[in-house]
């Protein structure tokens, strides 16, 4: 049985963000892993004319084009593509779905505020432009249109009511230093999907890009395992 693999990135970002970790299963496995780049994002943005809609239908388009070429799908979801992954999965058949710091909820001050400080810290110190989350958002936060934050906003409240729906088996990733997306999130999926089969792991050091926090080597593979295994079906938390 051939298994495909389809990954989701986050609003503002690319198919860089989970890059690792679909680098990880294509050295594991057999799968084949296809990695769309929604419609204003990569490593260019152009968000002017966005909408939820258009995000979702691109991936839509891409999980039937994935069916035509394998026998089962699994979807990996990071931060809005998470949401869009629980989409997918509420209307299309699914072997298993993998969330990474999937923004049911979003930006969580404390750790935000902490990452700010360093910043600031970084500025002080001449360091700055060797802070990596300088890096990562200070040219985001300059092309990023104010409507299509809304447009994302839109499509975290589309599809919240329909989680209970999803009943495929589930593995939930969080970041307990998350600066946007609150660690509880987790949580709050948890108990909200339908799902009987569902496991959460908790990176006691992931930041919001879980994909390259210090200890994600172990969690893929935890994944990886819960990916290829067929056990009995019951809730699990690792904390």
């Amino acid at each position: 049985m051939k298994t495909g693999v389809l990954g989701i990135h986050g609003f503002t970002g690319g198919p860089y963000e989970i890059q690792p970790f679909m680098d990880y299963l294509q050295a594991h496995t057999d799968w084949h892993i296809v990695v769309p780049t929604l419609p204003g994002h990569g490593e260019t943005l152009e968000l002017k004319n966005v909408s939820a809609e258009s995000w979702m239908m691109a991936a839509e388009q891409a999980l039937r084009q994935l069916q035509k070429e394998v026998d089962r799908i699994i979807i990996v979801g990071f931060s809005m593509g998470g949401i869009i992954a629980m989409y997918l999965a509420n209307r299309y058949p699914v072997h298993k779905l993998v969330l990474l710091s999937a923004a049911a909820k979003y930006i969580y001050p404390a750790q935000l505020l902490q990452d700010i400080k360093d910043m600031v810290k970084d500025t002080v110190t001449g360091k700055l432009e060797e802070n990596t989350l300088y890096k990562r958002y200070s040219e985001k936060l300059k092309d990023t249109p104010f409507p299509a934050t809304l447009e994302f906003m839109r499509l975290v409240r589309i599809v919240q009511p329909y989680y209970g729906q999803i009943k495929v088996p589930v593995y939930i990733v969080q970041g307990k230093k998350d600066g946007i997306v609150p660690y509880a999130t987790a949580q709050f999926i948890y108990d909200k999907i339908g799902s009987l089969k569902k496991e959460i792991v908790y990176s006691e050091s992931g930041k919001h890009h879980i994909c390259y926090c210090e200890d994600c080597e172990d969690w893929f593979n935890t994944v990886l395992l819960f990916l290829t295994g067929e056990e009995e079906e019951r809730p699990r938390v690792i904390n």
